[in-house]
């Protein structure tokens, strides 16, 4: 007895594969659809804008009494208006020189004229540039909610109009410059 099987008898063996292609694709398009992907954010700064011209750019004096100056070296180390300090007291240093609530003439003329000038070294540590770069932020951000309090009786923020948050901001505006990074070590 030969065992012969039949094209029939084949046909019945065989698995339709035909739509498990369609099938992976539409699972393929499902998780692609809802898969999330984190993004980096990063730190949101408005640059200058980008000029043709090869003309210099105006040097602008400026009085040292406004400059807020902090240096990072490669150590992590900070110097604060040439003085060594800590990334813990940096908030309330920069907050009593923007606003110079004594009117001391080693301080900031106004809020208005106030720069803090950050510059890193190519080796400081990322964490370290961040510390100091939201402590900086943080003070203009207490600045503003104290400002907003004593003006309007309302925390900065959400409480406030978009035309509030401009005068608040106008009266102390965010000025923060950062000089390109020294090389590694330099400073």
């Amino acid at each position: 007895m030969l065992n012969k099987k039949s094209s029939k008898d084949r046909l019945k063996s065989e698995i339709n594969a035909g739509s498990m292609a369609d099938i992976a694709f539409l699972l393929l398009i499902f998780f692609l659809v809802t898969t999330t992907i984190d993004v980096d954010k990063g730190i949101s700064i408005k640059l200058p804008p980008w000029s043709e011209d090869d003309v210099q750019a105006e040097t602008l004096k400026l009085k040292t009494r406004n400059v807020f100056s902090v240096l990072v070296n490669a150590n992590n180390q900070m110097l604060v208006r040439g003085e060594l300090a800590d990334v813990a007291n940096v908030r309330e240093r920069a907050k009593e020189f923007i606003a110079n609530p004594s009117k001391r003439d080693d301080l900031s003329e106004s809020p208005r004229s106030a720069i803090i000038s950050l510059k890193n070294d190519r080796g400081t540590n990322y964490k370290t540039y961040l510390m100091v770069y939201n402590e900086l932020k943080a003070a203009y951000s207490e600045l503003w909610d104290d400002k907003a309090q004593a003006k309007f009786g309302k925390p900065y923020g959400d409480d406030l109009t978009d035309a509030q948050k401009k005068q608040v901001r106008d009266e102390i505006p965010f000025i923060l410059s950062e000089a390109e990074p020294t090389a590694f070590g330099e400073e």
